[in-house]
């Protein structure tokens, strides 16, 4: 008896580090009152020069930018160049919000039932920094401590697996 209450014991040990991470995953839920549209949100989350946030409905996922500092402009030729921890390579992506002085940038996904490649990347590896070029090509860095990469992470993870949910069924 004292075996198998060991063999219980230690099986709960190792589901733990799940529990506790699922934990992590506290979004926020809205329905539209009018398009009874469901919509999840992360809520912002500051990163160093400025804060994201990871928005989703049924038809596409957005990762919303809003970078501190003057003379943040972008528009559609505007980009952010992510740079992935332990890696050379970066992924360039357009911005797909409408033009702005304010700083804001957002990067906008399908909302599929396969995730994109630069999606799952997120979800899976830390984004060490960006580098934002407004359209007066005027670069402005964010780079992330290790607590925000992990965070970053693990809310990009939690939101694009309940945005599958949202997915309309034809």
């Amino acid at each position: 008896m004292n075996q198998n209450f060991m063999k219980y014991v230690f099986g709960i040990c190792l589901l733990f580090p799940l529990f506790v991470r699922a934990q992590d995953c506290k979004l926020n839920r809205e329905t539209d009152p009018y398009t009874k549209e469901k919509k999840i949100s992360t809520g912002f989350t500051g990163l160093g020069r400025g804060s994201v946030t990871i928005d989703a409905n049924a038809m596409e996922i957005d990762v919303f930018f809003s970078i501190e500092g003057i003379d943040k402009c972008f528009d559609y030729n505007s980009t952010a160049a992510i740079f992935f921890e332990g890696t050379k390579l970066k992924m360039l992506n357009r911005n797909g919000g409408s033009m702005n002085c304010e700083g804001l940038f957002h990067i906008i996904f399908r909302n599929t039932a396969t995730t994109s490649s630069l999606l799952s990347k997120m979800t899976t590896q830390k984004i060490n920094h960006i580098v934002f070029t407004g359209n007066n090509k005027k670069e402005s860095t964010v780079t992330l401590s290790p607590a925000n990469q992990e965070m970053l992470m693990v809310l990009a993870n939690c939101l694009v697996t309940e945005a599958k949910t949202l997915i309309k069924q034809l």
